[in-house]
Protein backbone atom coordinates (compact mmCIF):
# COMPACT_ATOMS: atom_id res chain seq x y z
CA UNK A 1 0.00 0.00 0.00
CA UNK A 2 1.55 3.61 -0.67
CA UNK A 3 2.15 6.40 1.54
CA UNK A 4 -0.41 8.31 -0.38
CA UNK A 5 -3.30 5.69 0.78
CA UNK A 6 -2.52 6.41 4.53
CA UNK A 7 -3.17 9.82 3.73
CA UNK A 8 -6.66 11.25 5.30
CA UNK A 9 -9.03 12.99 2.43
CA UNK A 10 -7.58 16.67 4.18
CA UNK A 11 -3.86 15.56 3.63
CA UNK A 12 -4.90 14.27 0.47
CA UNK A 13 -6.49 17.17 -0.88
CA UNK A 14 -3.83 19.49 0.39
CA UNK A 15 -1.42 17.67 -1.61
CA UNK A 16 -3.77 17.73 -4.78
CA UNK A 17 -3.95 21.83 -4.05
CA UNK A 18 0.10 21.62 -4.02
CA UNK A 19 0.23 19.82 -7.29
CA UNK A 20 -2.66 22.16 -8.81
CA UNK A 21 -0.38 25.30 -8.00
CA UNK A 22 2.42 23.73 -9.44
CA UNK A 23 1.07 23.71 -12.54
CA UNK A 24 -0.16 27.44 -12.47
CA UNK A 25 3.46 28.08 -11.05
CA UNK A 26 6.55 29.19 -12.90
CA UNK A 27 7.74 26.03 -11.73
CA UNK A 28 6.48 24.18 -14.33
CA UNK A 29 7.96 21.97 -16.42
CA UNK A 30 6.80 20.51 -19.37
CA UNK A 31 8.76 17.30 -18.66
CA UNK A 32 7.30 16.99 -15.32
CA UNK A 33 3.88 17.81 -16.62
CA UNK A 34 2.44 14.36 -17.25
CA UNK A 35 3.85 12.45 -14.20
CA UNK A 36 2.22 15.56 -11.66
CA UNK A 37 -0.70 15.08 -13.84
CA UNK A 38 -0.92 11.42 -13.25
CA UNK A 39 -0.28 11.79 -9.46
CA UNK A 40 -3.17 14.41 -9.11
CA UNK A 41 -5.52 12.19 -11.23
CA UNK A 42 -4.71 8.85 -9.05
CA UNK A 43 -4.87 11.47 -5.87
CA UNK A 44 -8.30 13.08 -7.10
CA UNK A 45 -9.58 9.40 -7.71
CA UNK A 46 -8.79 8.09 -4.40
CA UNK A 47 -10.70 11.30 -2.54
CA UNK A 48 -13.78 10.86 -4.83
CA UNK A 49 -13.92 7.37 -4.02
CA UNK A 50 -13.37 7.62 -0.18
CA UNK A 51 -15.63 10.34 -0.19
CA UNK A 52 -17.93 8.00 -2.26
CA UNK A 53 -17.45 4.67 0.58
CA UNK A 54 -18.32 7.49 3.15
CA UNK A 55 -21.60 8.07 1.65
CA UNK A 56 -22.66 5.18 1.68
CA UNK A 57 -22.15 4.33 5.09
CA UNK A 58 -24.08 7.25 6.16
CA UNK A 59 -26.78 5.82 3.69
CA UNK A 60 -26.69 2.86 5.71
CA UNK A 61 -26.61 3.99 8.68
CA UNK A 62 -29.72 6.76 7.99
CA UNK A 63 -31.93 3.59 6.79
CA UNK A 64 -31.18 1.77 9.94
CA UNK A 65 -31.62 4.45 12.26
CA UNK A 66 -35.38 5.16 10.46
CA UNK A 67 -36.22 1.99 10.52
CA UNK A 68 -36.04 1.40 14.45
Amino acid sequence: MSQKSNMTIAEKQATLAELVAWFESDLFVVEQAIEKFKEAEQLADEIEQELNEYKNTITVLKQKFTQE
